[in-house]
Protein backbone atom coordinates (compact mmCIF):
# COMPACT_ATOMS: atom_id res chain seq x y z
CA UNK A 1 0.00 0.00 0.00
CA UNK A 2 0.92 3.58 -0.78
CA UNK A 3 0.45 6.54 0.53
CA UNK A 4 1.43 9.94 -1.10
CA UNK A 5 0.53 13.36 0.21
CA UNK A 6 0.22 16.90 -1.29
CA UNK A 7 0.29 19.79 0.05
CA UNK A 8 0.07 23.53 -1.70
CA UNK A 9 1.94 27.33 0.06
CA UNK A 10 2.84 30.33 -0.93
CA UNK A 11 4.48 32.93 1.23
CA UNK A 12 3.67 30.78 4.53
CA UNK A 13 5.95 32.86 6.91
CA UNK A 14 4.52 35.97 5.81
CA UNK A 15 0.75 34.64 6.24
CA UNK A 16 1.76 33.02 9.47
CA UNK A 17 0.45 29.29 8.21
CA UNK A 18 1.98 26.55 10.30
CA UNK A 19 2.90 24.36 7.24
CA UNK A 20 6.04 23.28 8.70
CA UNK A 21 4.10 21.53 11.47
CA UNK A 22 1.29 20.18 8.93
CA UNK A 23 3.94 18.73 6.62
CA UNK A 24 6.04 17.54 9.60
CA UNK A 25 2.49 16.14 11.19
CA UNK A 26 2.08 13.68 7.56
CA UNK A 27 5.57 12.83 7.23
CA UNK A 28 5.53 9.38 9.22
CA UNK A 29 1.92 8.14 7.51
CA UNK A 30 3.15 9.17 3.26
CA UNK A 31 6.13 7.61 1.34
CA UNK A 32 6.51 10.84 -0.06
CA UNK A 33 4.79 14.14 0.39
CA UNK A 34 4.32 16.53 -2.62
CA UNK A 35 4.85 20.33 -2.16
CA UNK A 36 3.63 22.14 -4.43
CA UNK A 37 5.41 26.25 -3.26
CA UNK A 38 4.45 29.11 -5.32
CA UNK A 39 6.71 31.88 -5.73
CA UNK A 40 7.24 32.88 -2.32
CA UNK A 41 9.68 35.60 -1.21
CA UNK A 42 9.97 34.97 2.32
CA UNK A 43 11.78 32.26 2.89
CA UNK A 44 9.03 29.70 2.46
CA UNK A 45 10.76 27.30 0.06
CA UNK A 46 14.15 27.36 1.94
CA UNK A 47 12.87 26.52 5.38
CA UNK A 48 10.75 23.71 4.07
CA UNK A 49 14.45 22.34 2.28
CA UNK A 50 15.70 22.72 5.83
CA UNK A 51 12.87 20.22 6.85
CA UNK A 52 15.79 17.63 5.35
CA UNK A 53 13.39 15.10 4.74
CA UNK A 54 13.92 12.30 1.75
CA UNK A 55 10.20 12.18 1.88
CA UNK A 56 9.55 15.84 0.66
CA UNK A 57 9.81 16.47 -3.23
CA UNK A 58 8.63 20.10 -3.88
CA UNK A 59 7.31 21.30 -6.87
CA UNK A 60 8.23 24.70 -7.54
CA UNK A 61 5.30 27.19 -9.56
CA UNK A 62 4.14 30.59 -10.54
CA UNK A 63 0.63 31.64 -9.07
CA UNK A 64 -1.36 32.68 -11.40
CA UNK A 65 -2.90 36.25 -10.25
CA UNK A 66 -5.23 36.18 -12.74
CA UNK A 67 -7.51 33.44 -11.59
CA UNK A 68 -9.73 35.57 -9.24
CA UNK A 69 -12.93 33.61 -9.50
CA UNK A 70 -14.09 31.34 -6.62
CA UNK A 71 -10.95 30.43 -5.26
CA UNK A 72 -9.75 28.71 -8.24
CA UNK A 73 -6.29 29.59 -7.92
CA UNK A 74 -6.40 27.14 -4.55
CA UNK A 75 -7.64 24.05 -7.08
CA UNK A 76 -4.83 24.42 -9.59
CA UNK A 77 -2.60 24.55 -6.71
CA UNK A 78 -3.97 21.12 -5.24
CA UNK A 79 -3.85 19.75 -8.80
CA UNK A 80 -0.56 20.36 -9.64
CA UNK A 81 0.37 18.17 -6.69
CA UNK A 82 -2.13 15.54 -7.47
CA UNK A 83 -1.05 15.05 -10.47
CA UNK A 84 1.89 13.72 -9.47
CA UNK A 85 0.18 10.98 -8.03
CA UNK A 86 -0.31 7.74 -9.66
CA UNK A 87 -1.07 4.70 -7.48
CA UNK A 88 -2.45 4.31 -3.67
CA UNK A 89 -3.88 6.62 -1.80
CA UNK A 90 -3.39 10.10 -2.44
CA UNK A 91 -3.66 12.27 1.22
CA UNK A 92 -4.31 15.81 1.01
CA UNK A 93 -3.48 18.24 3.96
CA UNK A 94 -3.62 21.85 3.39
CA UNK A 95 -0.96 24.02 4.82
CA UNK A 96 -3.01 25.37 7.85
CA UNK A 97 -4.29 22.12 8.66
CA UNK A 98 -2.35 19.09 11.47
CA UNK A 99 -2.28 15.40 12.31
CA UNK A 100 -2.02 14.56 16.18
CA UNK A 101 0.80 12.07 16.65
CA UNK A 102 -1.62 9.90 18.60
CA UNK A 103 -4.12 9.42 16.05
CA UNK A 104 -1.40 8.07 13.46
CA UNK A 105 -2.01 4.42 14.83
CA UNK A 106 -5.63 4.48 13.82
CA UNK A 107 -4.82 6.62 10.08
CA UNK A 108 -2.64 3.80 9.77
CA UNK A 109 -5.22 1.11 10.04
CA UNK A 110 -7.93 2.97 8.33
CA UNK A 111 -5.66 3.12 5.14
CA UNK A 112 -4.89 -0.07 5.11
CA UNK A 113 -8.25 -2.01 6.22
CA UNK A 114 -9.82 0.06 3.08
CA UNK A 115 -7.27 -0.08 0.51
CA UNK A 116 -8.67 -3.28 -0.98
CA UNK A 117 -12.00 -2.35 -0.56
CA UNK A 118 -13.80 -1.37 -4.53
CA UNK A 119 -16.92 0.07 -2.97
CA UNK A 120 -14.47 2.87 -0.90
CA UNK A 121 -13.27 5.74 -2.89
CA UNK A 122 -12.16 7.86 -0.02
CA UNK A 123 -12.09 8.82 4.13
CA UNK A 124 -14.01 11.46 6.00
CA UNK A 125 -12.45 13.11 8.20
CA UNK A 126 -13.47 15.31 11.28
CA UNK A 127 -12.49 18.52 11.91
CA UNK A 128 -11.19 21.04 14.89
CA UNK A 129 -11.57 24.26 13.42
CA UNK A 130 -9.30 26.64 15.85
CA UNK A 131 -10.75 30.20 16.05
CA UNK A 132 -9.34 33.37 18.29
CA UNK A 133 -6.63 31.02 20.01
CA UNK A 134 -5.65 27.65 20.94
CA UNK A 135 -8.05 27.02 23.58
CA UNK A 136 -11.32 27.47 21.33
CA UNK A 137 -12.91 25.80 18.46
CA UNK A 138 -16.21 26.72 16.24
CA UNK A 139 -18.64 23.80 15.16
CA UNK A 140 -21.48 25.74 14.25
CA UNK A 141 -23.25 25.86 10.94
CA UNK A 142 -21.20 27.96 9.43
CA UNK A 143 -18.12 25.56 9.67
CA UNK A 144 -17.66 21.99 7.41
CA UNK A 145 -17.75 19.03 10.49
CA UNK A 146 -15.75 17.08 7.84
CA UNK A 147 -14.12 16.76 4.85
CA UNK A 148 -12.48 14.54 2.45
CA UNK A 149 -9.04 13.93 2.81
CA UNK A 150 -7.60 10.65 1.74
CA UNK A 151 -8.49 9.16 -1.09
CA UNK A 152 -7.42 7.04 -4.12
CA UNK A 153 -6.42 7.19 -7.51
CA UNK A 154 -7.12 5.89 -10.43
CA UNK A 155 -10.53 7.41 -10.28
CA UNK A 156 -10.33 11.02 -12.00
CA UNK A 157 -10.77 13.23 -9.25
CA UNK A 158 -9.79 16.28 -9.19
CA UNK A 159 -10.26 19.29 -6.43
CA UNK A 160 -13.76 20.45 -6.13
CA UNK A 161 -13.97 24.67 -6.16
CA UNK A 162 -11.27 26.20 -4.16
CA UNK A 163 -9.91 23.14 -2.81
CA UNK A 164 -11.83 22.43 0.31
CA UNK A 165 -13.16 18.79 -1.22
CA UNK A 166 -12.91 16.99 -4.03
CA UNK A 167 -14.68 14.87 -6.43
CA UNK A 168 -14.92 12.84 -9.59
CA UNK A 169 -14.76 13.53 -13.06
CA UNK A 170 -14.98 11.84 -16.17
CA UNK A 171 -12.09 12.93 -17.64
CA UNK A 172 -9.81 16.08 -17.26
CA UNK A 173 -11.25 17.59 -20.25
CA UNK A 174 -14.75 17.83 -18.89
CA UNK A 175 -13.54 19.05 -15.39
CA UNK A 176 -12.11 21.80 -16.95
CA UNK A 177 -15.23 22.52 -19.05
CA UNK A 178 -17.03 23.07 -15.55
CA UNK A 179 -18.72 20.07 -15.17
CA UNK A 180 -20.15 19.32 -11.76
CA UNK A 181 -18.86 15.69 -11.18
CA UNK A 182 -19.56 12.91 -8.59
CA UNK A 183 -19.75 13.20 -5.02
CA UNK A 184 -17.09 10.58 -3.62
CA UNK A 185 -18.10 7.16 -1.88
CA UNK A 186 -16.30 7.63 1.59
CA UNK A 187 -16.32 6.31 4.95
CA UNK A 188 -15.82 8.56 8.53
CA UNK A 189 -13.31 7.95 10.13
CA UNK A 190 -12.57 9.30 13.77
CA UNK A 191 -8.95 11.00 12.91
CA UNK A 192 -9.86 14.71 13.36
CA UNK A 193 -7.67 17.65 11.64
CA UNK A 194 -6.58 19.87 13.38
CA UNK A 195 -7.43 23.11 11.37
CA UNK A 196 -5.51 26.90 12.41
CA UNK A 197 -6.80 29.01 9.66
CA UNK A 198 -8.08 31.50 12.52
CA UNK A 199 -5.24 31.32 14.77
CA UNK A 200 -2.87 34.47 14.38
CA UNK A 201 -2.13 37.36 15.53
CA UNK A 202 -5.28 40.04 14.72
CA UNK A 203 -3.06 42.14 12.72
CA UNK A 204 -1.69 39.68 10.61
CA UNK A 205 -5.37 37.55 10.79
CA UNK A 206 -6.87 41.00 8.85
CA UNK A 207 -3.35 41.42 6.52
CA UNK A 208 -4.22 37.98 5.17
CA UNK A 209 -7.55 38.26 4.79
CA UNK A 210 -7.03 41.60 2.60
CA UNK A 211 -4.95 39.53 0.79
CA UNK A 212 -6.55 36.81 -0.13
CA UNK A 213 -9.80 38.32 -0.87
CA UNK A 214 -8.44 38.76 -4.31
CA UNK A 215 -8.85 35.48 -5.05
CA UNK A 216 -12.29 34.98 -4.60
CA UNK A 217 -13.55 38.78 -6.06
CA UNK A 218 -12.89 40.72 -8.75
CA UNK A 219 -11.47 44.36 -8.79
CA UNK A 220 -15.00 45.95 -8.44
CA UNK A 221 -15.74 44.14 -5.19
CA UNK A 222 -12.52 45.04 -3.39
CA UNK A 223 -13.17 48.54 -4.52
CA UNK A 224 -16.09 48.69 -2.32
CA UNK A 225 -14.81 46.39 0.04
CA UNK A 226 -11.96 48.67 0.77
CA UNK A 227 -8.98 46.97 2.42
CA UNK A 228 -9.35 47.07 6.38
CA UNK A 229 -6.90 48.53 8.50
CA UNK A 230 -8.50 47.37 11.97
CA UNK A 231 -7.58 44.41 13.77
CA UNK A 232 -9.50 41.36 13.04
CA UNK A 233 -11.97 40.90 15.92
CA UNK A 234 -12.27 37.64 16.87
CA UNK A 235 -15.00 37.97 19.11
CA UNK A 236 -17.45 38.70 15.71
CA UNK A 237 -18.74 35.44 15.62
CA UNK A 238 -21.70 33.11 16.38
CA UNK A 239 -20.35 30.24 18.68
CA UNK A 240 -17.29 29.18 20.00
CA UNK A 241 -16.71 25.87 22.54
CA UNK A 242 -13.58 25.33 24.90
CA UNK A 243 -11.36 22.65 23.23
CA UNK A 244 -10.74 20.12 26.47
CA UNK A 245 -7.75 18.38 24.48
CA UNK A 246 -4.03 18.30 23.24
CA UNK A 247 -2.58 19.67 19.92
CA UNK A 248 -0.15 17.93 18.09
CA UNK A 249 3.17 17.43 19.34
CA UNK A 250 4.72 19.77 16.31
CA UNK A 251 2.73 22.32 17.25
CA UNK A 252 4.51 23.17 20.62
CA UNK A 253 7.18 26.47 19.08
CA UNK A 254 4.33 27.74 17.37
CA UNK A 255 1.86 27.51 20.20
CA UNK A 256 4.63 28.82 22.24
CA UNK A 257 5.27 31.97 20.53
CA UNK A 258 1.87 33.27 20.49
CA UNK A 259 1.67 36.79 21.30
CA UNK A 260 -1.85 37.95 21.48
CA UNK A 261 -4.50 37.20 23.83
CA UNK A 262 -8.01 36.96 23.20
CA UNK A 263 -11.00 36.55 25.61
CA UNK A 264 -13.81 34.97 24.32
CA UNK A 265 -17.16 37.51 24.85
CA UNK A 266 -20.63 34.79 24.05
CA UNK A 267 -22.47 37.89 24.67
CA UNK A 268 -21.62 39.33 21.39
CA UNK A 269 -22.76 36.30 19.41
CA UNK A 270 -23.63 36.53 16.02
CA UNK A 271 -25.69 33.52 15.59
CA UNK A 272 -29.04 34.19 14.16
CA UNK A 273 -32.41 32.83 15.87
CA UNK A 274 -32.99 30.52 12.76
CA UNK A 275 -29.07 29.19 13.27
CA UNK A 276 -29.65 29.01 16.95
CA UNK A 277 -32.67 26.84 16.98
CA UNK A 278 -30.90 24.00 14.30
CA UNK A 279 -28.16 24.19 16.04
CA UNK A 280 -30.32 23.01 19.74
CA UNK A 281 -31.54 20.55 17.20
CA UNK A 282 -28.39 19.22 16.38
CA UNK A 283 -26.77 19.30 20.03
CA UNK A 284 -29.80 17.34 20.93
CA UNK A 285 -29.92 14.69 18.30
CA UNK A 286 -26.35 14.85 16.77
CA UNK A 287 -27.84 15.67 13.36
CA UNK A 288 -27.11 18.99 11.23
CA UNK A 289 -30.42 19.56 9.13
CA UNK A 290 -30.48 20.70 5.83
CA UNK A 291 -26.54 20.54 5.62
CA UNK A 292 -24.43 20.73 2.31
CA UNK A 293 -22.12 17.83 1.98
CA UNK A 294 -19.73 16.97 -0.79
CA UNK A 295 -19.55 13.38 -0.86
CA UNK A 296 -21.57 10.47 -0.07
CA UNK A 297 -20.99 8.74 3.26
CA UNK A 298 -21.77 5.40 3.23
CA UNK A 299 -20.32 4.25 6.62
CA UNK A 300 -18.61 4.94 9.91
CA UNK A 301 -15.52 3.09 11.38
CA UNK A 302 -13.92 3.49 14.61
CA UNK A 303 -10.58 2.50 15.85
Amino acid sequence: MKVTGFTYVRNGLTYGYPFLASIKSILPVVDEHIVVVGDSQDGTREAIVALDSPKVRIIDTQWDMQLREGGKIFAQQSNLGLDQITEGWAFHLQADEVLHENDLPALRDHLTYFADRPDVEGLLFPFYHFWGDYHYIRRTRRTHPFEIRAFKTGLGIRSYRDSQGFRKYPSVAAYDAGEKGTKLKVVEIDVPIYHYSYVRDPQLMRKKGNFFHRFWHADQWLKQHAASEQDFDYNDVDLLERFEGSHPAVMADTIRQKNWDFTYDPSRSTMSLKDRLLHQIEQATGKRLFAYRNYERIARRHR
